[in-house]
């Protein structure tokens, strides 16, 4: 939900070493300052969220996490925590806890024992009628505005918004790029509501400032079914991220989804807020590693050289699998049963009806102008029954700077289910071998629509198949949230050490756009 999330990436190039050190002392003052009002246990909390750095300070499994929490504290030259920028980024976000210290959510240390599990439901129980019927009021200067999408001319100043001003790297190398395409399949699915499209204008010049969205989402947290909103592109302009506005708009879609009888929410972002139920790491799998290579999205491994990694990363010439073909709309019904039936096996996943299957994973061919959005492929056997199918979709991220190349064009894995995994007892090396064919093929189909890059989570039943198709462990992790509602933590797919948990696997079948 964030506008400080980063779109994760490889390491990239080298920062200047001195430079460099600098930015990183100023960043531990500022760190410093903003860990004093919190208790060992709340910092020993803050560490379990970064595995990596947790294990550098020796709070792994042979470690004392007391000693890694005063060891935090007094850390001079380490970046600290989830999308903590060498520049300090992050620090500011330690400032506004004091923002979601109000809100309800799940605190760092708040619990006695950690290890006890919470009674999972609701923070806090609201009726329609306790929520205000008019907006808060802003900054003078500043103005509520409700963007129609069906309008062109408002989504382009979304568009414009997101596009300048929204999801960059540490480096500000790289920014997602939304089509105006995805803005409409991402904000628009079935069920959809304009006033939950809310903006923020300067009142002088009528320029969108501001923005946060939200849609509908039926989510199931284990077994309790929750009508919920999914929060997302929360983005504020450049210029005015001191005005303190994201707070005021993160109320605001809470106060609007309120009204609409919508109490829980869930998002996502790159950076450590109180208090994830999850958290899972960016794998990404090169196609066009030479060109990932040129714009400082992949390194050159050491004592390797380009032709190796170009071969390396070569993706097969055709499909193996019998009956793979485009899902057509008469696959709707088979491919939501199927899907439904596959997320069950997962402690976090939304709940699909067929309108919601079409619209986010067919795309629709009606509208010749529509730029394509998502692809999914299904299998179909000799009885004509669908056995499997497989999903991603597209996002292009922006080149910051010099570069001959203007943008990534980036693959998202997205819904995938096979009959294989649902066997009982589950067939554990059969539902292996199964994902491995299946996402091999997709690389086909994503190298021959041009992508550069295939990215994935560690989520779902992605451990059984990352390593072994090449995805490569990025620098970028997301944290999933839910709003007003206190849930036990669920497995993200990586253990303590930030490395993929292949055993476990992760409990957490929702994906994010």
């Amino acid at each position: 939900m964030s506008d400080e999330s980063k779109p994760v990436k490889g390491k990239g190039k080298e920062k200047d070493k001195e430079k460099d050190e600098k930015e990183r002392e100023r960043a531990a003052k500022k760190l410093h300052k903003a860990v004093e009002g919190l208790s060992k246990e709340q910092v020993t909390q803050l560490l379990d969220l970064n595995p990596a750095l947790a294990n550098e300070l020796g709070s792994g499994s042979d470690g004392d996490p007391n000693a890694a929490a005063d060891a935090l504290k007094r850390l001079n030259l380490q970046d600290i925590m989830t999308g903590l920028a060498s520049s300090g980024k992050n620090v500011k976000d330690m400032g506004a806890y004091k923002f979601w210290a109000t809100q309800p959510v799940p605190k760092f240390g708040e619990e006695a024992d950690p290890n006890q599990q919470v009674e999972e439901g609701p923070i806090k129980v609201q009726t329609v009628d306790e929520i205000p019927k008019t907006p808060a009021p802003l900054l003078d200067g500043f103005e509520w505005s409700t963007l129609d999408l069906l309008d062109e001319s408002q989504l382009k100043e979304v568009w414009e918004l997101l596009n300048g001003h929204y999801v960059e790297d540490d480096e500000a190398m790289f920014r997602f790029n939304y089509s105006a395409s995805i803005l409409k399949w991402a904000m628009m699915p079935p069920g959809w509501k304009k006033q939950w499209h809310r903006g923020v204008r300067a009142s002088q010049s009528r320029k969108l400032v501001g923005f946060i969205a939200a849609i509908p989402v039926e989510l199931r947290v284990r077994n309790n079914i929750i009508h919920a909103s999914e929060v997302n592109f929360l983005c504020i302009h450049k210029k005015l991220r001191s005005k303190r506005l994201a707070p005021v708009l993160i109320k605001e879609i809470t106060r609007l989804c309120n009204l609409e009888g919508v109490f829980q929410a869930i998002y996502t972002g790159g950076i450590v807020l109180p208090k994830p139920v999850s958290t899972c790491r960016y794998f990404h799998r090169a196609i066009n590693w030479q060109k990932l290579y040129e714009v400082g999205f992949s390194p050159l491994p050491p004592n390797s050289k380009p032709q190796f990694q170009i071969r390396k990363y070569a993706v097969p010439e055709r499909n193996s699998i019998s009956g793979l073909r485009e899902m057509q709309k008469k696959d709707v019904g088979a491919v939501q049963d199927l899907l439904t039936r596959y997320l069950a096996k997962y402690e976090l996943a939304a709940e699909f009806d067929k309108q919601e299957v079409e619209h986010w994973l067919l795309h629709n061919k009606k509208n010749a102008l529509e730029e394509q959005v998502v692809w999914t492929y299904v299998v179909e056997d000799e009885h004509k029954k669908i056995t499997d199918f497989i999903s991603f979709y597209c996002l292009e991220s922006s080149i910051i700077g010099p570069s001959k190349h203007s943008s990534i064009k980036a693959a998202y894995l997205f819904y995938y289910a096979t009959e294989t995994g649902l066997s009982s007892p589950v067939d554990r090396e059969a539902l292996k071998s199964r994902l491995n064919t299946l996402v091999s093929d997709s690389l086909v189909f994503c190298k021959k629509y041009g992508f550069d890059v295939y990215n994935a989570l560690s989520l779902m039943d992605n451990g059984l198949f990352l390593e072994e198709q090449k995805f490569g462990p990025g620098d970028g992790q997301l944290h999933y949230y839910l709003f007003n509602y206190r849930a036990n933590p669920i497995a993200g797919g990586v253990d303590r050490r930030n490395h993929l948990d292949t055993k476990t696997l992760s409990g957490v079948g929702k994906t994010q756009i």
